[in-house]
């Protein structure tokens, strides 16, 4: 029997890397857009309302694409 990291091919690697990718950048996006968004609020909170629902939207499509890039990680390593 050969020893794990022996099994593991080209494909198990690159999903892997891309997954980790994936999720730093989906995570990074949205740490910079609540950050902005916090900043806009404290210059002007009267428009907390909107830079709110305008970050929700933008958080949500961030999220989406993340999650689609790890779905493509996925199929990779299945073929």
């Amino acid at each position: 029997m050969l020893p794990v990291l022996a099994q593991i091919n080209a494909a198990h690697l690159a999903a892997g890397f891309g997954a980790g990718i994936a999720v730093f950048g989906a995570g990074f996006g949205i740490g910079k857009l609540a950050s902005s968004a916090m900043e806009g609020i404290a210059r002007q909170p009267e428009a907390a309302g909107d830079i709110r629902g305008a970050m929700i939207l933008a958080a949500a499509l961030i999220e989406g694409i993340g999650l689609f890039a790890l779905v493509i990680c996925i199929m990779l390593v299945g073929k």
